[in-house]
């Protein structure tokens, strides 16, 4: 085997880990974007992600107002246990100015977090695993990429969690406080061609006046091993807030443990209108250690791609060991240069 050739097996490898396991040996961030994937980070695994963002309002033309502010969101997850667990608490904090529109302008200044959270999410399905027709073609790049049709069968997991609310608060409904339960279900496609697709399905606030249903749906490409861009749409729906806001972006892998992120967000409705730009950043603290596996029948047990077994050598194996001049003769003769 050539050195191209040698270097292109060993790549394909570490792609189809990275693809079909919990661990990666690379960063997974839920950033860009703020849908939660199906995956956990790892066992062992400590990771934070934060990203702190510009927003501004406009209501027009009845109770017409203005926000204008910052604030940041924030998550620190940890795998536990199993590589299908993982605890998390998340969050965004921010501070505005609330100018009213009138004959005499009243400016409010407001600050607190708009939702804080913390929770657990469990892997349920995992369609990647143990599945032998996954593994790649070695012989087609085009075989890699083409369309499959079980990629349609999507990971899933689910979230229980609580948010924790203070009163007064100016970003929920008045008279909200403490624990409220919080539960939700991610699902992620991962399609040939480095496309991604993520679904959440979020039910807030249980059983307060601000109960608000949630979807996420975010389509992430990777074109590059560095970049990534991404689209999402959020639809927000509840007595008390509604809204449809649509998000672009993209991430940068700056090493295997650090990534920086962009994106804008924005609705179509001016009740009221909203537009905003975030900078973000995500960085792991890797503690992951693979299980140790047996070295009898070991590829066979394994998940996921693993190098062709040798013929041939276990045969004369014992008789090598007997007789150690014809496994001297035999090193001689057994120089392969395949390419």
């Amino acid at each position: 085997m050539t050195p191209i050739k040698s270097k292109l097996f060993f790549l394909l490898c570490l792609i189809t880990t990275q693809a079909f396991c919990q661990y990666t040996d690379v960063i997974n961030s839920n950033r860009p974007g703020v849908s939660r994937s199906a995956f956990s980070v790892g066992t062992n695994v400590a990771q934070l992600e934060i990203g702190p963002y510009s927003i501004k309002e406009e209501r027009t033309p009845a109770a017409a107002y203005e926000v204008s502010g910052f604030g940041v969101d924030f998550a620190a997850r940890y795998g536990l246990l199993f590589e299908e667990l993982e605890l998390n608490i998340e969050g965004t904090y921010q501070n505005d100015t609330k100018t009213f529109a009138s004959n005499f302008s009243t400016d409010e200044d407001r600050g607190n977090f708009k939702f804080l959270a913390i929770g657990a999410k469990y892997l349920l399905y995992d369609p990647y695993k143990n599945t032998e027709e996954d593994k790649p073609n070695l012989y087609s790049w085009r075989a890699n990429r083409q369309f499959k049709w079980k990629s349609l069968i999507p990971a899933v997991s689910v979230y229980l969690g609580a948010n924790y609310d203070t009163n007064p608060n100016p970003y929920t409904y008045a008279g909200i406080e403490g624990f409220s339960p919080k539960i939700m279900i991610a699902t992620q496609n991962n399609f040939s061609g480095g496309w991604v697709f993520v679904m959440n399905l979020i039910k807030d606030r249980i059983g307060t006046e601000q109960s608000d249903f949630q979807y996420i749906l975010t389509l992430t490409h990777s074109f590059s091993p560095k970049w990534v861009i991404f689209g999402e749409t959020q639809g927000i729906h509840s007595d008390f807030y509604a809204d449809n806001l649509f998000r672009f972006g993209g991430a940068y892998l700056l090493s295997k443990n650090f990534q920086l992120d962009t994106a804008v967000t924005f609705n179509t409705k001016d009740t009221p209108s909203v537009f905003g730009v975030n900078f973000g950043a995500s960085y792991r603290l890797d503690f992951h250690k693979d299980k140790e596996i047996d070295n009898v029948n070991s590829a066979d047990e394994q998940d996921g791609f693993q190098l062709p077994k040798a013929k041939g050598k276990n045969k004369n194996k014992n008789k090598d060991v007997e007789n150690p001049e014809n496994n001297n003769k035999r090193k001689k003769k057994d120089v392969d240069f395949d390419d």
